[in-house]
């Protein structure tokens, strides 16, 4: 709990913080075998990692990721989620300890996705892994980075080999001159998405705030201290998002808090310094957890479309004691300009809508309200009890929801379907294209643009109308590329392609036979 009796954080006036200075323990040989830890491998990393003292923490995963019909990721490294949320924060410095390819790719992703300021990188080898000395030689990077006057943290981060191998990211000292020092784990074969690497991240900067709370008094955040209660946001949004979120709660005498995953340190401080916690993304079970501990209490859904606001801001009347008409009020503010909104912008179309961001049910009730049909929502993400109010809302209006869809799922429902416009992940639109079917990528052209309120209302139908009407396009494409081949055979061919489909007779035999010998080994 929080360490005033009201339950809200102190600040001091001097603008210092008292942190609870961790010891530099000395680090431990882990000997481990490195044979067969090659990316994403599964079983083998898993109990590597379980052999080497990592049990409790799968175990952690498992429970906050529950895994589906896929337990490895089916897009980009998760890492690349908590990457991102690290070279977002200002005055955070992150180290990144890993196969020498994975970081290679993590940083040219990073910084196509805008980054600016470099990724450090702690290498390793065989000996340096199995002796012990790789966490050596990751403390003396941190020591040497550790500099107060620009950094406020250090984000430290074990990646697939490191975590399977048990390198002991816990016995790093937890502050190094006032630094504060953050180590996690990300594994492939723990998290299953990029988006749920972010709740890692989160979820240890909170725990690492909230425990500084309870020290004693920490620094004001830079925004200073709201003069009314506040919700914290839960999960990345569009920024005009926060901003609509923080108007719709002023009637109710309430503003919106920092949006987590936090810009700066501070910004944790005044996350859990709030009334209550708005989980716009479901999927931050970590987060959830440090605000719970600190007696905070989490709300599912968002204010998206006419009846998912209505619904919200009861709620978050309800969590705050708001006398009834003072909500009815804030609603009857809201509500007929977020109809007449959607009225004025039309969709008119069959939809299938695939994702890994975690707003996809919050999409699909908006288009469903613009006038869509969508008999399909697949989600990368797990179910948690923080979506239920938007499952059970789709659900009632004949929308099949699959939580952790598998790439599978997706294509089969599309292909099933036939639908004017499938908005899915990159694999999934090249498949609708292929197929014909207009198509758009959630991530860049659906989650890129406001949700809540009126701003969200009707801030869809431009884009998905446009992509609907390029169905005579698509069409015109499919003719003039007819005969071309796919797969295999795609090209032009002078003569008939040289078939070999005993390779992979042969292939799948050897697979299948790998597998039986994988399965008996479990077995002995």
């Amino acid at each position: 709990m929080m360490t005033s009796e009201n339950g809200h954080i102190t600040y001091d006036d001097a603008d210092t913080v008292e942190v609870q200075t961790g010891t530099a323990v000395e680090g431990r040989d882990v000997p481990m075998p490195t044979d067969g830890l090659g990316c994403h491998s599964g079983s083998t990393m898993k109990e590597a990692a379980r052999t080497a003292g990592n049990s409790e923490m799968l175990d952690q995963f498992a429970a906050d990721y529950p895994t589906g019909p896929h337990d490895q990721p089916q897009s980009m490294c998760p890492a690349f989620g908590s990457l991102r949320v690290g070279l977002r924060m200002k005055r955070t410095a992150t180290i990144l300890s890993g196969s020498a390819c994975c970081v290679y790719g993590l940083t040219f992703v990073s910084h196509f996705y805008g980054a600016r300021r470099s990724v450090g990188y702690v290498p390793f080898n065989s000996e340096t892994l199995v002796t012990g000395k790789l966490f050596e030689d990751i403390r003396e990077a941190v020591h040497d980075i550790a500099d107060p006057d620009k950094l406020d943290a250090v984000v430290v981060t074990n990646l697939c080999v490191p975590t399977a191998s048990g390198v002991p990211l816990r016995l790093l000292p937890e502050e190094i001159n006032g630094v504060r020092i953050v180590g996690i784990d990300v594994p492939g074969f723990g998290i299953p998405t990029h988006a749920e690497a972010k709740d890692v991240l989160a979820g240890a900067m909170l725990n690492y705030a909230r425990k500084e709370i309870e020290a004693g008094p920490v620094p004001m955040p830079a925004s200073g201290k709201s003069d009314r209660p506040t919700v914290s946001l839960l999960g990345e949004m569009f920024p005009a998002d926060p901003m609509m979120i923080g108007a719709m709660l002023a009637p109710l005498g309430l503003a919106a808090g920092p949006v987590v995953p936090c810009r700066e340190w501070r910004e944790l401080y005044a996350a859990l310094d709030c009334g209550a916690v708005a989980a716009i993304h479901p999927f931050y079970t970590a987060s959830v957890r440090e605000f719970q501990a600190a007696g905070r209490p989490v709300i599912g859904s968002a204010p998206v479309g006419h009846d998912g606001t209505a619904a919200w801001l009861a709620a978050i009347g309800d969590a705050f004691n708001i006398a009834p008409d003072q909500i009815a009020a804030a609603q009857n503010q809201f509500l007929p300009a977020i109809k007449g909104a959607l009225s004025a912008a039309p969709v008119k179309g069959t939809i299938t809508l695939s994702g890994y961001e975690g707003s996809e049910l919050l999409v699909a009730r908006l288009l469903i309200e613009s006038g869509a049909h969508i008999p399909y929502v697949g989600t990368a993400l797990p179910k948690t009890p923080w979506s239920a109010d938007d499952a059970a809302w789709l659900e009632a209006r004949g929308v099949k929801v699959k939580f952790r869809a598998s790439l599978e799922d997706d294509c089969a429902a599309m292909d099933a379907v036939r639908p004017d416009l499938a908005i899915g992940t990159t694999p999934v639109v090249q498949k609708g294209k292929e197929l014909g079917i207009p198509s758009l990528y959630f991530t860049n052209l659906i989650s890129a643009r406001p949700l809540m309120g009126v701003a969200g209302a009707g801030s869809l139908a431009e884009v998905v109308n446009a992509a609907m009407a390029n169905k005579d396009r698509m069409d015109h494409m499919r003719e003039f590329f007819e005969g071309v081949g796919a797969g295999d055979t795609a090209g032009v061919w002078e003569g008939a392609p040289n078939l070999q489909p005993t390779f992979r007779a042969t292939n799948a035999k050897k697979l299948e036979r790998a597998a039986k010998a994988a399965k008996a080994a479990e077995m002995i």
